[in-house]
């Protein structure tokens, strides 16, 4: 649906411009080769922008990924930037196709998921870019491994909600005997004129959003899901997917995780000097 909008449009170049990514001087400068690694990820914090942007950043926690194993299934949780469709919307069959080609929904975890204040709700994922944009890099780093996945998109953020997604979460991954890591698709603060999010005078818009993001990563490092929400709501950070990433934290650790790393960060004025910025994050939970 965002092909030849945030990412290239045709498969050689959308190849190409995630390969770029990787070895972009912003990413890990090598590229991800499927391996053994001694990390048990549950989860892991990616931007969700245009590749031009965020890709180099996003591609440190696929790298991540990859080294430690990849994964059966991606269960992604991303923001609801639309307004449409239910608080927390689910879809439970079919598949989404990129340029690099179509990848299945997990129809049975779906289904095992759509429960509590989790909606089976289609019309929430059909315009919405933060989970589509982390299929072409699965797909780049899995090669020739066949992978699935659970599209999940979520409007509500608070904490009650964002803490029972997670429980949910928890308990379907607890029950499947596939490998299973979680994806938060969030971009941090979004600052400037564009934004409606001033720096005090005197502060550069990037050091303003560089500011606000150690806050909230703070927190994430610190695994505080809840903490995470009412520091972003304290300080008016405003982190699209806060939401996705407290319920991230939830489910990890319930499932055992007990260390948060932070990968890279970077943010928009790196690309592309403006007078609006968004910061970027990759974050790997283990």
């Amino acid at each position: 649906m965002v092909a030849g909008q945030f990412y290239s449009g045709t498969e050689s170049s959308l190849r190409e411009q995630v390969k770029e990514c990787f070895l972009d001087a912003r990413g890990c400068g090598v590229l991800p080769e499927i391996g053994r690694g001694e990390k048990n990820i549950m989860g892991v914090v990616v931007p969700h922008a245009g590749f031009v942007y965020s890709g180099a950043i996003a591609s440190h926690s696929y790298f991540e990924l990859a080294k430690n194993g990849f994964a059966d299934t991606f269960i992604i949780l991303g923001p609801n930037h639309t307004g449409r469709g239910s608080g927390v919307s689910v879809m439970t069959a079919g598949k989404w196709e990129t340029p690099l080609g179509e990848v299945p929904i997990n129809a049975s975890l779906a289904e095992k998921i759509h429960t509590g204040t989790i909606d089976k709700d289609e019309t929430a994922h059909a315009h919405e870019h933060s989970i589509e944009v982390q299929l072409p890099f699965l797909q780049f780093v899995a090669k020739d491994k066949i992978f699935d996945f659970v599209p999940i998109v979520m409007m509500m953020q608070d904490y009650e909600t964002s803490s029972e997604v997670g429980n949910i979460l928890a308990e379907a991954i607890k029950k499947s005997e596939k490998n299973i890591v979680i994806i938060a698709s969030s971009d941090f603060s979004h600052a400037g004129f564009n934004y409606m999010s001033m720096p005090p005078p005197g502060m550069k818009v990037e050091e303003y959003a560089d500011k606000q993001d150690k806050l909230a990563i703070s927190k994430i490092l610190e695994m505080d899901p809840e903490g995470l929400i009412s520091t972003v709501q304290a300080n008016n950070i405003t982190m699209c997917g806060y939401g996705p990433v407290s319920a991230m934290l939830v489910a990890a650790k319930k499932l055992g995780a007990t260390k948060a790393e932070l990968l890279k960060y970077g943010n928009s004025c790196e690309v592309y000097p403006s007078t609006s910025c968004v910061g970027y994050g990759a974050l790997v939970i283990y």
